[in-house]
């Protein structure tokens, strides 16, 4: 798998790109600016690109916003987006209407390899990871009095949270201690909840999750 590494920070750029390298992973770029990225993506199409949020030159949010449009350019790049903080606004805003092939995550889940390798594959499959911080913001936003979110149950909010951090429908299960099919008629409840008409399975997650995050 070929990734391209944007990061300022000179330690945890070699530092990341000494992991990705170790699992398997061919780093064909390691830049550490937002016009550095955007330039390595368009040149070598990597099948990922990971990102600090906080980059040259701005030092503000260049990073997100050369994410975002990596994911307009070129969507079949995935992209893993790293930050220091847990903000609603950053998550939303690379999102956008489409929460395939992205994530977000805080820069201390790196300490955990194994999750974090698994989680960079899964967003250059196609998926979607975000940070349990990040969900948990959103739940917490999401419990407002007019919003269909605060109509479903404890164990709903809990089940689409989950959803949205991108894990299948087998590793819900497992996390919850309940049944596969409890949890497909958990999410049939809530797609009826929020009002989501029948079409593809795959389409209306992606329409809960949305709704879930916005």
């Amino acid at each position: 798998m070929r990734v391209v590494i944007a990061e300022d920070e000179v330690l945890l750029r070699r530092g990341l790109e000494s992991v990705l390298t170790g699992e398997g992973f061919e780093v064909v770029a390691a830049v550490g600016d937002a016009p550095g990225l955007l330039a390595a993506v368009a040149a070598l199409e990597p099948d990922l690109a990971v990102t600090d949020i906080r980059m040259p030159p701005g030092n503000t949010d260049d990073g997100l916003q050369a994410a975002s449009r990596i994911r307009e350019q070129h969507p079949g790049v995935g992209v893993m987006v790293l930050s220091q903080h847990a903000q609603r606004s950053y998550a939303l805003t690379l999102l956008g209407d489409n929460p395939r092939g992205v994530g977000y995550l805080l820069k201390q889940r790196i300490g955990d390899i194994a999750q974090f390798v698994a989680d960079l594959r899964r967003v250059a499959a196609g998926g979607s990871v975000l940070d349990p911080e990040v969900v948990d913001a959103m739940v917490a936003r999401a419990t407002v009095p007019d919003s269909r979110i605060a109509g479903l149950t404890p164990r709903q909010r809990e089940v689409l949270g989950l959803v949205a951090e991108g894990r299948s429908n087998v590793a819900i299960g497992e996390r919850l201690c309940i049944t596969e099919k409890a949890v497909v008629q958990h999410i049939s409840n809530i797609y009826e909840a929020l009002g989501l008409a029948a079409q593809p399975e795959d389409h209306r997650r992606v329409l809960a999750v949305l709704r879930y995050l916005s």
